[in-house]
């Protein structure tokens, strides 16, 4: 498999809060809904800086809401899960998945 095919950690976890968000997601959200499920502190940049390389890799797209006066009428850029996403996070999740068969943490039973 060529680098680029599997994402990384990161990545997974902000395309599954996009697919969460159900097209509603923009940078705050998200990152409010990775840290309400992860208990993980997460730097708005890197939000935005991983939402846009997820853009470029053809995964998300985005678009401008309205504005609105609660931003001083500054809109927000809203993110939804294209078809290339979801089958990015298939492969990832496959190639954990076969990584993790038979594998034994010492102290603890075989994983499943």
């Amino acid at each position: 498999m060529s680098k680029g095919t599997f994402l990384g950690e990161f990545e997974q976890v902000v395309l599954l809060a996009v697919q969460r968000m159900d097209s509603q997601g923009y940078g705050m959200s998200i990152r409010r809904e990775i840290e309400h499920r992860t208990g993980r502190g997460v730097s708005i940049g890197a939000i935005y800086a991983t939402l846009e390389r997820l853009e470029k890799k053809g995964f998300l797209k985005s678009w401008e809401g309205d504005s609105t006066p609660v931003r001083g009428g500054r809109s927000r850029r809203h993110f939804a899960l294209r078809p290339e996403g979801g089958e990015a996070l298939v492969r990832s999740q496959g190639m954990l998945d076969q990584m993790w068969d038979g594998v034994e943490i010492a102290g603890g039973p075989e994983v499943q």
